[in-house]
């Protein structure tokens, strides 16, 4: 198991928070999401996870990484 946390913007609501946990599940490998509101961090867990990847299609959603 792999797992992969980013700091990223845009995350207001627990609408959000369900948008992400949604959409990464549908990303290959990826077996959970969760998501922290207040502290605007995502984790996914998964098998041979790509991290540029996810970042990438956290970005497409408009939750773009902090760098």
């Amino acid at each position: 198991m792999q797992t992969e946390s980013f700091t990223v913007r845009n995350i207001k609501c627990s609408g959000c928070a369900s948008t992400i946990r949604r959409s990464s599940s549908a990303i290959p490998g990826v077996r959970a999401a969760g998501v922290d509101i207040y502290g605007a961090r995502v984790e996914v867990d998964g098998e041979t996870l790509s991290r540029a990847r996810l970042a990438q299609a956290l970005s497409e959603l408009g939750y773009p990484e902090v760098r």
